[in-house]
């Protein structure tokens, strides 16, 4: 299995939200992603539930990071992206009375409500999650797919365990929300690419301050 940031990092840019293009557009597709990555056995199908429970992780998971990390001025824009329909009966799941713990973003109510949606997702995974000698220890409450998607929810906790969340971070330009593992010394890496997205960001800043600045006409 990846190194938990690197796994997360990968799971989350299945979607391209720049070239609305998804790479777990199927439960087919969303078998093979997670057999490539070892996390099922070749014999492993997913179903559409399975699918179901990968979109709304995957989404629970860049709308964390992205509440989590982002410039305060982009906090309130909506974060786009695919919506599992999950309208009538899921699979049998069984969720511990104290599942998993995931760090709250900044305070107030949009990160409050994207940190809501993380837990969410992860409480619907078929997972039990203990605590072995201070590291996250899954025992699967089910096979196939959905252990796989149980496998990458104990990527969160890993990730928490080893100090590498807070450098897993999803671009700050909307348009973009590529996720990324910020490697800078003082974790201040806000864009995927400094020289795309990091200019377009600021070049839409400044016309902003420009309109603001222009006197009116009478």
């Amino acid at each position: 299995m990846d190194a938990p940031a690197e796994l997360l990092r990968d799971f989350v840019n299945t979607y391209d939200v720049q070239g609305d293009t998804d790479e777990l557009a199927s439960p087919a597709e969303l078998a093979i992603w997670l057999r490539e990555r070892g996390l099922i056995s070749e014999a492993d199908r997913a179903v559409d539930d399975d699918w179901a429970l990968a979109v709304n992780l995957r989404e629970g998971l860049r709308t964390a990071l992205r509440h989590e990390h982002a410039p305060d001025a982009t906090r309130d824009a909506p974060a786009p992206g695919p919506v599992a329909d999950t309208r009538g009966p899921g699979p049998a799941t069984e969720t511990p009375a104290s599942g998993p713990v995931v760090e709250a973003p900044a305070p107030g109510p949009v990160a409050e409500a994207a940190s809501t949606r993380l837990e969410a997702a992860l409480a619907a995974l078929p997972l039990r999650i203990t605590l072995v000698d201070g590291a996250p220890a899954p025992e699967p409450l089910a096979e196939g797919a959905a252990r796989g998607l149980g496998l990458i929810a104990t990527a969160v906790l890993r990730a928490h365990a080893d100090g590498s969340w807070p450098r897993l971070k999803v671009c700050a330009d909307s348009t973009c929300q590529w996720a990324f593992i910020d490697s800078s010394k003082n974790r201040s890496r806000a864009w995927c690419s400094m020289r795309v997205c990091g200019n377009r960001t600021k070049t839409r800043a400044y016309r902003a301050r420009r309109q603001q600045s222009a006197p009116r006409a009478s």
